[in-house]
Parts: C-alpha cells; structure tokens; sequence
C-alpha cells in the first residue's frame, strides 16, 4: 500500500513539475511595447511567446514555407475576385501541409510554432467565402500574421 501511495505521489510531482515548464522564469517588467512584441494572442488560441526576449529557432523548411506563403501573397494580384482568393487559398495549404509534414522541431519552439500556425486554418477557411469583402480583410489579416513570424522565429 506504501509503494502505491508513493508510487502516486512521484507521478503527481513528476507531472507538475512538467506540465509547469519554464513559468517560474524571473522577467523583469516589460514596457507596454515590449509585452505586444513578446506576446501575440488570437481569439480561443494560445499565446505566442518569444523564447526569453527572443526568437525561436526554427528548421529551414519551416522558414522557407512562410517565405514561400508570402510570396503568394505577395504575387496575388486579382483582390476583386473571390474565385482568385479561392485558388489562393489551395496554394496557401499546399504550403502549410508542407510546413506541418516537414517540421523536425520538437520542444517549447514546436509547441510556440504550433500557437503562431493554428490560427492560418480559420484565415484560409475565410478565404474560401463568396463575401469579397470579407475575403479583403481575410488577406490583411493574414498578410500581418505572415509578416509577424520573424518577431517569434528565425
């Protein structure tokens, strides 16, 4: 009875300790600015964070598939034709899909990644829609998410 009730209580701290990760980290107090720049949130999303004050390290394929989604961007001419921000959308998770399928990263930078990606699946959903107006500030709003990685990862 001993051992399971010690056997418990090691699992108990073991996954404390874990699941609380670095939030015991000193941090001296932040400027308003500085508290935008190190964290960004998205509505029902989690926060991003910089890795002490400074970007993540990301693997290349990571970097170069954002490089390659603001080209698309960048590139995307036909802004009153909602079938043209369709097929914008198809090539957007043409590059996501290999984002996610070539990503070698693993601990808290996976984890800070994975809070910066999420919420591109709502934007390329809203994309897709027969509103050309909303599919206009559907591009702005991704056109600054995209722009935002080189704050979070180099």
């Amino acid at each position: 009875m001993k051992t399971i009730i010690k056997t418990t209580l090691i699992a108990l701290i073991a996954i404390t300790v874990i699941s609380c990760g670095n939030k015991t980290e000193k941090k001296e107090t932040p400027s308003k600015k500085t508290e935008q720049q190190e964290t960004h949130q998205h509505k029902s999303e989690q926060v991003i964070q910089l890795n002490g004050g400074n970007p993540w390290d990301a693997n290349i394929e990571t970097t170069q598939g954002i490089e390659n989604m603001k080209k698309l961007m960048n590139d995307f001419s036909d802004t009153e034709n909602t079938e043209a921000y369709l097929l914008l959308k198809s090539n957007l998770e043409k590059e996501f899909g290999t984002i996610i399928s070539e990503c070698t990263m693993e601990g808290e930078s996976h984890n800070q990644l994975h809070n910066y990606l999420v919420p591109m699946r709502e934007l390329f959903k809203d994309l897709a829609s027969k509103d050309l107006q909303k599919c206009k500030e559907t591009y702005a709003k991704l056109n600054q998410h995209l722009a935002e990685y080189s704050t979070y990862f180099k």
